[in-house]
């Protein structure tokens, strides 16, 4: 083991085939549960022979498998008086209103106000599940996407609403405005996502991805632009940004995949609407969040 970057670095030689890249570097790793490899091996920091895998990779003799681990953020987490707009809530759940800016939870260079902190100071004995910075989260939304989002306030909850996301039962639906006059009205995006080979922070379609699937939905055209409603199958990280450019279509205000306008402030993904069972009763319920004045007035600005 070395250090680079406060980072703890491992390289490993394979000398036997067989094993699931996840077990063994858990098997090598004592420090890493298999769960926090799998989290690791997702965001790019565990290698095979100098590139990306899956978890479920079957190692060959002669592969080199490099590990690199971030240093951890603090490991408490604090409430904050971090103003909710809360949509729902019974004995489960809440749902809010994620404004754009706000991070789920803490992470590298965001230890804080983030919407975990919040949530915490609203309710303070939220679930941790296998990860104790991400109590209550079953689903993630972008740090500059906004929307609607549900919380779990105990552990049958958030196992529940887990089983749902997994089952793709729940229905996900976004307002996204793409660079171009996408045709036709309605279309599916279907390509593997995986780590960008050249830039572990990004994500991009990759043969050796995770299986994803987008549908969209032509709203209206405006200016130079396409106003959709996109429902996502799948929920790969950053899987709207990454299809709809890889089509040609870009986010508007994406700057990572995407297009910057001085008419667009920011990101133009907004949850709108959320659909699922609640867990006490199993009865199926929708939410829904309008336009934020940010992007309904952006909207205005290019038509």
């Amino acid at each position: 083991m070395s250090l680079l970057n406060n980072h703890q670095v491992y390289s490993f030689g394979v000398d036997k085939a067989g094993a699931r890249l996840d077990k063994y570097v858990g098997e090598k790793c004592l420090e890493l549960s298999r769960t926090h490899a799998q989290r690791l091996i997702a965001d790019g920091y565990i290698t095979v022979n100098g590139s990306t895998a899956k978890a479920s990779l079957k190692l060959s003799a002669g592969d080199r498998v490099d590990v690199s681990i971030p240093p951890a953020p603090p490991s408490t987490l604090s409430p904050e008086a971090i103003p909710l707009n809360i949509l729902y809530e019974d004995d489960d759940l809440l749902v809010v209103d994620k404004p754009a800016g706000l991070t789920i939870h803490p992470a590298p260079g965001y230890p804080s106000h983030t919407l975990v902190n919040a949530v915490l100071s609203h309710v303070p004995d939220l679930p941790e599940a296998d990860d104790s910075l991400r109590p209550g989260i079953v689903h993630r939304l972008d740090k500059d996407a906004s929307g609607v989002m549900v919380v779990a306030k105990n552990s049958e909850a958030q196992l529940n609403l887990i089983d749902q996301f997994k089952a793709r039962s729940v229905v996900k639906a976004y307002q996204v405005l793409v660079k171009g006059q996408l045709t036709p009205d309605d279309g599916v995006i279907e390509a593997p996502i995986g780590r960008d080979p050249r830039n572990r922070k990004r994500m991009a379609v990759v043969a050796e991805g995770r299986q994803a699937r987008t549908n969209y939905h032509v709203i209206k055209h405006v200016g130079d632009y396409t106003l959709l409603e996109v429902r996502p199958e799948t929920g790969r990280t950053h899987q709207i940004r990454v299809h709809l450019s890889a089509i040609g279509y870009p986010v508007a205000g994406d700057k990572i995949y995407g297009v910057k306008s001085a008419q667009i402030p920011r990101l133009f993904l907004h949850a709108w609407r959320l659909g699922f069972k609640l867990p006490s009763t199993g009865e199926y319920k929708e939410f829904t969040s309008e336009l934020p004045p940010d992007l309904a007035q952006a909207l205005e600005n290019i038509a």
